[in-house]
């Protein structure tokens, strides 16, 4: 009985630090983190945010860029995601 109880307070817990953290950037709803794709699993809300964890220049001369990580702008399981590319110069 009390391990299942932790988990479920290690969930709700966890629950709540998403929230804050989404807060504390003035949504009502986010969730940081770091990747190294798009989220293919879990359910995710408009705005919410995941960093490229391995960063690196694509493209071709002129147009070279980075993904600087991805965005939800449709939400659901696991929702819709844009690449947020940065043009490099290159």
């Amino acid at each position: 009985y009390l391990p299942r109880l932790l988990t479920e307070i290690d969930k709700a817990f966890d629950q709540v630090v998403r929230q804050l953290n989404g807060v504390t950037e003035g949504r009502a709803s986010a969730f940081h983190g770091a990747a190294t794709a798009a989220p293919t699993t879990g359910t995710w809300g408009v705005g919410d945010f995941v960093r490229n964890s391995a960063p690196a220049e694509a493209g071709s001369t002129p147009n070279k860029y980075v993904v600087t990580g991805w965005v939800c702008t449709v939400g659901g399981t696991p929702g819709t995601w844009l690449a947020c590319r940065a043009l490099t110069g290159n």
